[in-house]
């Protein structure tokens, strides 16, 4: 096997990816306040493509071809113009600290994904982690105290499109999974995200008459700016450096990262009270991140001891 070169610098890139990349939930909290939702979106994709276009060639699109071209076209419609859209639409609704717990769902949605798409076996593990996922945000449904001061006036129809972002995410990544076998994962990110941006303008003309670009103070373009150029873009290209110079095991150590730094940015940055309620809901929920980190620990370990035998 290759060996992988480690040392404090490739870790510095996946934690720091991993932080930016749960930056984007309280972050998108603070977008929606002032910016249309499509308008937002769009600017979002567009920021994170102007990061990730030094490391791609955009003739390249054209080597994808049959259902590459497909997969492509999907990670842009759900897994960024949906994941997008739905996010910023579910987060008018909730709390970042509801949000942020909602969204720390993702691993255990994949892998039921996983399950259900890629015939993976069914583990306690897997299992486990779902049923503490879902008892997580139920804890913080049933004896929410923090969503009664807050703007949304609908909390369960915010979980439910934050989930469906969720579920677009889950897509984003088992479609990228299968393409990343045969292109670059920068240039999968980068490409879908130009694709995406086009598909964000005619939604974006249309909210635009409604947009009164004077009312936005210079912190609102701030907060845009890092949601596109931060969260999507120089988290994509650090966490993209982080994993290809180590083994997989280990970068799923740093998964749970994410919806740690969702959850703390989303009392710093949204200056959101803490409750008691959020650390037992987030709890539960983290627990699921950390068996399913051990999934993919073991999961990597046998790919990575299949390629030393085949050596």
């Amino acid at each position: 096997m290759t060996s992988k070169r480690t040392g404090p610098i490739v870790y510095a890139q996946l934690f720091m990816g991993m932080v930016l990349f749960g930056s984007a939930t309280p972050l998108s909290g603070l977008v929606t306040k002032v910016f249309p939702v499509f308008i937002a979106g769009g600017l979002r994709v567009l920021l994170a493509f102007l990061v990730l276009w030094p490391f791609i060639d955009l003739r390249n699109i054209r080597k994808y071809k049959g259902r590459d071209r497909w997969l492509l076209f999907g990670i842009a419609l759900f897994g960024t113009l949906g994941f997008t859209a739905l996010m910023l639409y579910g987060m008018k609704l909730v709390s970042g600290v509801t949000g942020s717990v909602v969204m720390s769902t993702t691993p255990a949605v994949t892998a039921i994904a996983s399950i259900l798409f890629f015939k993976d076996p069914v583990t306690w593990k897997r299992s486990l982690a779902l049923a503490l996922a879902i008892g997580g945000v139920l804890v913080l449904q049933v004896f929410r105290a923090d969503e009664a001061n807050s703007a949304g006036q609908h909390p369960w129809l915010g979980m439910i499109l934050i989930f469906a972002a969720v579920c677009c995410e889950v897509s984003y990544t088992l479609m990228g999974k299968a393409l990343t076998k045969n292109y670059p994962p920068e240039e999968v990110a980068g490409i879908s995200a130009l694709l995406a941006f086009v598909l964000f303008i005619p939604m974006g003309v249309w909210q635009y008459p409604r947009f009164e670009v004077s009312g936005v103070e210079p912190q609102d373009w701030l907060y845009l700016v890092a949601y596109g150029l931060v969260t999507m873009g120089l988290g994509s290209v650090l966490w993209y450096k982080g994993i290809s110079k180590v083994e997989g095991s280990i970068a799923a150590s740093f998964m749970g990262v994410m919806p740690v730094s969702a959850l703390v940015l989303s009392y710093v940055l949204l200056h959101e009270d803490f409750q008691w309620i959020h650390l037992a809901g987030f709890s539960l929920v983290f627990c699921g991140v950390l068996l399913m980190i051990s999934v993919h620990r073991d999961m990597a370990r046998q790919i990575e001891k299949g390629e030393d035998q085949n050596e």
